[in-house]
């Protein structure tokens, strides 16, 4: 099973290292499984992986909602202008914005019923597609991964 990925990548020399092997094969993982997601969320609705972890995020966010930055932090991977990405969910009617009474610098963010409506509809081709790539490994092997992942990390 172990070095499948000098075939995948059609490699004929050996990797530097075990490190650079298992980089490659980190990302090579990633991508497949970006593309599953995007396949998924595209079954449903044209959505990015990035609009879809914000409507997610703020799905499990407290009813007053989070601040731009607090979204930033929260997000599983980074985007530059995150402000841009709240415009356009604000903009199809997914979130909604409100300015503090208090501080006028201040604008929180709430997922609006359109917006859980459409979670709703992409939760189950998400857990469709997340169990037909991961569910092969089983609970026990998926918990020594995550383990092994936050360790790297």
């Amino acid at each position: 099973m172990a070095g499948k990925l000098l075939t995948e990548l059609r490699q004929t020399k050996p990797f530097a290292s075990v490190e650079m092997e298992a980089y490659l094969n980190l990302i090579k993982t990633a991508d497949v499984l970006q593309q599953g997601a995007a396949q998924a969320l595209r079954s449903v609705h044209t959505l990015t992986e990035t609009q879809y972890n914000v409507l997610r995020i703020l799905r499990g966010a407290d009813s007053g909602g989070l601040k731009c930055s607090e979204i930033a932090e929260r997000m599983v991977t980074r985007d530059p202008d995150t402000t841009r990405l709240l415009d356009r969910l604000e903009k199809q009617g997914w979130i909604e914005r409100q300015r503090s009474v208090t501080d006028r610098r201040v604008v929180t963010s709430n997922i609006t019923e359109s917006g859980l409506e459409l979670l709703a509809r992409l939760d189950e081709p998400i857990r469709v597609m997340l169990e037909s790539m991961l569910g092969r490994l089983g609970p026990d092997r998926l918990r020594l991964f995550i383990e092994l992942l936050e360790e790297a990390r």
